[in-house]
């Protein structure tokens, strides 16, 4: 009793330590937060791909580690590749003209840049002094080098503890911090179900068509008539996988005028090579717009965000928080978005927080028939697969401590349905 009031010390003290350790990994993820945002992105980019993986390829730990090191991984080195070339193409653009500020702010990352070259230089002269001019400026930024691929293996390994164990932390959310009435699950699983449309679907296939597009366009300049080239190849493929995050018509701000520059350009110096304009047009319209569209479109799980909500996302996020802020901004949206739209309105009325607090078709799929099982929240894909992964994990644990699937599940194997504790299937 201190002060006429009942309190208990011991629990005060594990309060504190509590804050003290909540405080501390606070201060980590805020270290590194651009590290743990894009360790998640990778973990939705990569589930789709990991519980098809997980159905043939067992352990879990396998299967994860075949889609990060054979999808992930080479993807991310041709996108830092790229993304070099696209830098020393905006360092000559900046040469000439006046953004002293913009330069000066993304300097060190072109000093970089400058250790990759292009492989048709490499191939065309393998002079050991050039290889060796690599070499002495690799070891220039032997620091840098070493800070970044310290972030990538976080990052990478995130993504795989994400992918092996994300049902093990589904299950440990629900018996920790699950609710009467669903509210928190209903709120985990819509924020589940954007993240995997954001990530997987907008982001992954503006960065698969930015590079699609420099690979095309310096393709092109190697067929391109004497000097009528494409202008910073892999910086425009670079714009216009970013310009894909605009609805519909993104893309052809980018290549459209260019197409109609290089026209010009061609009509005056020699009507004869008007084919290639024509060209680039075609393959602008064909493999770098209409081909990723259809290809990757489809693999968006959903759209419930306004598209207007989404672009702004993508326009302040890197604003307001850097490089990572084109992950982390459209993740802020996402929790805002359905914090509003399940748990405010009875914040708001005083009532009890349930999770219909606005239209229960928004927010839960029908039970899926016997007959036609249809798509479940935050799985990537039918409720077939979700089923013959979890089934493939409980093995796994099974084989760990020694006890069969069935008997972790307490279900018989032979027909499907569950056994009560205590009975025998007749």
């Amino acid at each position: 009793m201190v002060g006429g009031l009942d309190i208990d010390r011991t629990r005060i003290g594990w309060w504190l330590v509590g804050l003290v350790l909540g405080a501390a990994v606070l201060y980590v993820v805020y270290s590194f937060v651009g590290t743990f945002v894009f360790g998640i992105f990778l973990y939705y980019a990569t589930r789709p791909v990991y519980k098809r993986l997980r159905r043939r390829i067992r352990p879990a730990s396998l299967a994860a580690a075949t889609a990060l090191f054979a999808l992930a991984l080479p993807v991310l080195l041709l996108m830092a590749y790229t993304a070099a070339i696209g830098l020393q193409e905006f360092n000559n653009i900046a040469k000439k003209t006046d953004i002293d500020g913009l330069q000066g702010a993304i300097q060190p990352y072109i000093d970089v840049s400058t250790l990759a070259r292009s492989p048709e230089e490499l191939l065309a002269n393998p002079d050991p002094a050039l290889i060796e001019e690599i070499g002495r400026s690799a070891l220039g930024y032997l620091g840098f080098i070493g800070n970044a691929v310290l972030h990538l293996f976080v990052m990478i390994a995130i993504a795989f503890y994400l992918l092996r164990d994300d049902h093990r932390l589904s299950r440990f959310f629900r018996r920790q911090f699950g609710d009467e009435g669903g509210v928190a699950e209903a709120y985990v699983r819509a924020v589940d179900r954007d993240f995997n449309s954001i990530f997987f679907g907008n982001i992954l296939n503006a960065l698969l068509t930015g590079t699609i597009g420099a690979a095309s366009y310096n393709t092109l300049n190697m067929f391109a008539p004497t000097e009528l080239v494409i202008p910073y190849p892999t910086l425009l493929g670079l714009l216009t996988g970013a310009a894909s995050l605009i609805p519909i018509v993104g893309m052809k701000l980018v290549y459209f005028p260019v197409s109609a520059y290089l026209g010009i350009e061609t009509a005056l110096a020699d009507p004869a090579f008007l084919w290639f304009p024509a060209l680039f047009f075609v393959v602008s319209l064909v493999v770098v717009d209409t081909i990723p569209d259809l290809v990757l479109r489809p693999y968006v799980s959903g759209r419930n965000l306004h598209v207007g909500l989404v672009m702004l996302a993508y326009i302040f996020g890197p604003l307001m928080f850097g490089w990572y802020g084109i992950f982390l901004g459209p993740m802020i949206l996402v929790l805002v978005v359905h914090f509003v739209r399940i748990v405010l309105p009875e914040l708001v009325a005083g009532e009890p927080i349930r999770p219909w607090a606005v239209d229960p078709t928004y927010l839960f799929d029908r039970e899926p028939s016997a007959a036609n099982a249809g798509e479940t929240f935050g799985s990537g894909g039918s409720s077939a697969e979700v089923g013959e992964t979890e089934a493939a994990d409980a093995a796994d644990s099974a084989s760990a401590d020694g006890t069969s699937a069935s008997d972790e599940t307490g279900a018989d194997g032979s027909d499907g349905v569950e056994t009560p504790p205590g009975r025998t299937d007749r």
